[in-house]
């Protein structure tokens, strides 16, 4: 039995390698034309020797779809086939509520891997972060997944839950994220200022509305301002426009980014104009690997610039165009049809943006004069207490808040506690500090 299917494959592969060759003459160079009709051939050729032969009896439709599935994925990552389900699928999600995780994914290194947690969501609260791996959702192995499929898996109805499997760096074993969806809903910017004259813009996905209420921001805050820090961390990207805009309130001529691909209708360039322009005061960037897309032609943008120190750790290399183009009313692809390019010319796609200053996340290291300081904070509140005992003036303690209490309860200020929880940030603050000094000089 072995021996006759193995001669009768040999009669159909030499059957035909002689079909495939008889159109285009040995000695000859085929034409593109004749090239595409030989390629063109051999794959009607294959897929009538599957659907013949396979051991499990499929449909030609059902060939065809796994054909285009395959051939859109061996693309790059971020091309896909839409069947009719993940079609929906993406129509909900552009023009609908859904259940989420709040979180945004892409494939590195091929691993399903989080570009960046959502700041508030399901996701962020479960402790997902920044360069997650996900090996497993529920119980399906995400090798080979699209993301198209591990978006459609993650998605379902709010209050359901979901349990992620995760590798991290620095993290001995696998281990699994219990989850609950929920509808995602996100505030996009957020205001706050630091030791009273640095303001703090965080920016956390790049919807309709960010250059107006970074705009609004810059206004009322610019004239008494030293300098501002822009944080783009675990910002997963988002609108062009408005990547283009935050820069434009920024820098006032030059090249922002441009678009460019095969066909010349997809090249681009998108300029900044001296109109736009807010404020000159010093800025300083924070990314991480959570940046992606968006947030990396931002901060890309100003550092070639030289308008912002960009501060943190490397993005994530997220810098191509994909456009959905239907090919039925139920069906469509997602193609990668350009890349973006930064002013210098440099690209981001899979390379990423590389900090001015690398510096990792993490607390400030405490000195030994600082770890007294604190003691000796301790012992006096310790000693009033006991005066209070003593006393029996309790009604006192309201009037011994510092302004660090005070300032813990306004969600408009960033405190020094917050401060030293975040190495990054801390080294942005001096780094505004030491621009303005500088300048000052002049």
């Amino acid at each position: 039995m072995a021996m006759g299917f193995a001669s009768a494959a040999v009669a159909i592969a030499l059957n035909y390698t002689t079909v495939l060759r008889a159109d285009v003459p040995a000695s000859d160079t085929p034409t593109v034309e004749a090239s595409r009709l030989q390629a063109l051939a051999k794959f009607t050729k294959v897929l009538s020797i599957v659907e013949k032969y396979y051991v499990d009896e499929e449909s030609i439709e059902t060939l065809m779809n796994k054909s285009i599935e395959g051939l859109m994925t061996k693309l790059d990552a971020h091309s896909a086939y839409l069947n009719q389900k993940s079609f929906k699928n993406l129509q909900v999600q552009t023009k609908g509520e859904f259940g989420g995780l709040g979180i945004t994914v892409g494939i590195k290194e091929g691993a399903l891997t989080v570009i960046a947690p959502i700041e508030g969501t399901p996701a962020d609260k479960a402790g997902l972060q920044a360069g997650d791996i996900i090996l497993k959702i529920d119980d399906k192995p995400t090798i080979d997944m699209t993301i198209d499929e591990a978006v459609s898996l993650m998605r379902g109805k709010p209050k359901t839950p979901i349990d992620v499997t995760i590798v991290r760096k620095g993290v001995s074993k696998p281990f699994v994220v219990h989850i609950v969806r929920d509808i995602i809903k996100i505030q996009s910017v957020y205001t706050k200022t630091i030791q009273g004259d640095i303001v703090y813009l965080r920016v956390t996905s790049f919807d309709q509305k960010v250059v107006e209420d970074i705009a609004k921001s810059i206004k009322a805050h610019d004239g008494g301002a030293r300098g501002y820090i822009l944080d783009l961390r675990n910002n997963p990207g988002g609108l062009l426009d408005q990547a283009v805009g935050l820069v434009d309130t920024f820098v006032d001529e030059g090249v922002i980014v441009s678009q460019k691909g095969r066909d010349p209708r997809e090249n681009t360039e998108y300029k900044a104009h001296p109109s736009n322009t807010l404020t000159e005061k010093p800025l300083v960037v924070l990314v991480n690997e959570g940046s992606a897309s968006a947030s990396e032609i931002v901060s890309g943008a100003l550092q070639d610039h030289h308008r912002a120190v960009l501060v943190g750790q490397k993005t994530f290399g997220k810098g191509s165009v994909q456009v959905i183009l239907p090919i039925s009313d139920t069906e469509a692809i997602k193609l990668t049809v350009a890349r973006y390019y930064l002013p210098s010319g440099r690209t981001i796609q899979a390379v990423g943006v590389t900090p001015d200053i690398l510096v990792a996340r993490g607390k400030v290291p405490t000195t030994e004069e600082d770890a007294f300081a604190i003691k000796e904070a301790d012992l006096k509140m310790h000693l009033e207490s006991e005066l209070k005992k003593i006393d029996g003036n309790e009604s006192s303690e309201e009037n011994n808040l510092t302004a660090e209490d005070d300032n813990a309860t306004d969600k408009t200020v960033i405190t020094s506690q917050q401060i030293n929880n975040d190495i990054q940030l801390k080294e942005a603050i001096d780094i505004v500090k030491a621009i303005s000094i500088m300048k000052g000089r002049h």
